[in-house]
């Protein structure tokens, strides 16, 4: 029997493309699993060999993040065959990863920071003009407004107020929200756009793109990745940018609810996690300068 993928992936209208992609990687991934135990379809799928499903993934040492979304993924697959009638009854509902330590955001210090967006290493000395302008401007845009990695790619010009400071983007579940922009991201923004843009764009170039990669297509999260590596001390991930915008808001005293709606969270519950974050770091500063500590 079939297990209806390309139909699903097709009714996973409303969500971000790159939610899309893991969604799908998620159940071919647990269908491939199934079909190694001698299962050849949902029908023959219980809430027991779900629940085997994710403790394998636990021993295969996936982070719980990962493993959440996995079930997320199945849940959502499941519910979908049910509702279209190729299942009986839901094995998915109510299923949860099995419970475990999570890992709290990577938040940059000052050195790696200053590396990243005031002295790159001597590496990308060489480095055309066009580029060093373009990868200053993704670079304080990621960290200055918080962005998410596909959301910056995405960025049209039309979604950019350089005037008043302001970038309009467009999140998960499509929803829009408007973010202030850094006094040094609108800088190096319009540096880009005025003196290195052109040297990248071809006849092929969208139009309407902000950034875009060295063959004039719109730039791309791998692109970004690269950007990073390049700049960075260590091996950094982009979202560790934008972790560490939260966190750096939370320790300067913003308040929870003004940062849950600037990195367009649907529940305060996610944002919360950069309050452990923060406690972490003023219990790390007391006790590396207190007399006492």
């Amino acid at each position: 029997m079939s297990w209806e993928l390309d139909r699903f992936v097709a009714s996973l209208t409303g969500l971000a493309p790159a939610t899309v992609q893991a969604y799908a990687s998620d159940v071919v991934a647990f269908a491939d699993w199934a079909e190694r135990g001698g299962l050849d379809g949902p029908t023959a799928i219980d809430r027991l060999l779900l629940r085997r499903y994710l403790s394998f993934l636990t021993t295969r040492r996936y982070a719980r993040r990962t493993i959440a979304r996995k079930a997320a993924a199945l849940r959502r697959y499941f519910a979908w065959l049910h509702r279209t009638g190729v299942i009986e009854a839901d094995p998915a509902a109510r299923l949860s990863a099995p419970r475990g330590e999570g890992r709290l955001p990577e938040v940059l210090g000052q050195a790696d920071l200053a590396a990243i967006l005031d002295q790159p290493p001597a590496k990308v000395d060489d480095d055309p003009e066009e580029i060093r302008l373009r990868d200053d401007a993704v670079l304080e845009l990621l960290y200055g407004s918080g962005l998410r990695v596909a959301e910056l790619c995405a960025l049209d010009r039309d979604g950019l107020d350089l005037g008043r400071r302001l970038v309009t983007v467009w999140g998960k579940g499509s929803k829009q929200r408007q973010v202030p922009m850094s006094e040094p991201a609108a800088d190096a923004i319009s540096a880009w756009l005025e003196r290195g843009r052109a040297h990248l764009a071809t006849e092929a170039t969208p139009a309407a793109a902000v950034f875009v990669n060295r063959r004039g297509k719109r730039l791309g999260t791998r692109d970004v990745r690269r950007i990073l590596d390049r700049r960075a001390l260590s091996p950094t991930h982009p979202h560790a940018l934008r972790h560490s915008f939260a966190t750096h808001l939370l320790d300067g005293g913003a308040d929870l609810r003004v940062v849950q709606e600037l990195l367009g969270h649907a529940s305060l519950q996610t944002t919360q996690v950069y309050t452990h974050v923060s406690k972490e770091r003023l219990v790390a500063v007391h006790s590396q300068t207190h007399p006492r500590a």
